[in-house]
């Protein structure tokens, strides 16, 4: 398994963006109501746990363009990070291995290794 691989930087890029549009969107998503349309509040106890939710307002007209404006530039940087042209360079049995080492690599951080926590 090799310690390092040596990312094109445009691959960097596409998956640091990836990072940054997941992080807006999932701080969006959480900022929001819990229902895209307006709802009144339940209550449920007939499953195996209590379900409670608020009423809901709903989602504005500009959340909803903000929330399909993100997930659409998050598949593209997930099409163009999964397909990008360095994978045909990377042997089967190190690509697991280089895909993760990219999920966890800074942008300038060419030798790939695990981000420091």
């Amino acid at each position: 398994m090799p310690a390092s691989y040596d990312f094109p930087s445009d691959l960097l890029a596409g998956q640091e963006e990836l990072h940054q549009v997941r992080a807006e969107l999932l701080a969006l998503l959480k900022r929001l109501p819990w229902s895209v349309e307006p709802l009144d509040a339940f209550s449920d106890d007939n499953g195996w746990r209590k379900v409670e939710r608020p009423a809901s307002p709903g989602w504005t007209a500009d959340e909803q363009a903000e929330v399909e404006k993100l997930r659409r530039r998050e598949r593209e940087l997930a099409v163009f990070v999964s397909c990008h042209r360095f994978w045909s360079e990377v042997t089967t049995e190190n690509k697991v291995d280089a895909r993760m080492r990219l999920k966890h690599t800074d942008e300038h951080d060419t030798e790939a290794g695990p981000r420091p926590e």
